[in-house]
């Protein structure tokens, strides 16, 4: 399986948006670490980027599982970029 980074953008008003949806949003991330897809993931300490580093058969699935995520379908992520990361040590 090949790796993959996430980078990610978080809305102007991130406290307050992701709110609703954090709870959903959390217990996603925990059944996609379970499955081993999703390495690791968290925001950056300013709140303005998220960074994640998952494991998958393609690119592909990484891209479907931000976008089922509450946080990209309520605007909480604005924008995301994955590309494939060969680990070197």
């Amino acid at each position: 399986m090949s790796k993959y980074i996430m980078w990610g953008t978080y809305c102007a008003d991130v406290l307050e948006k992701r709110a609703p949806h954090r709870e959903a949003h959390l217990e996603g991330l925990a059944k996609q670490k379970e499955a081993g897809i999703l390495i690791t993931i968290g925001p950056t300490k300013d709140l303005t980027k998220c960074f994640g580093i998952y494991e998958a058969e393609a690119e592909s699935t990484v891209r479907q599982l931000i976008e089922s995520d509450p946080y990209w379908q309520n605007g909480v992520w604005t924008e995301y970029e994955v590309k494939e990361w060969i680990q070197a040590v």
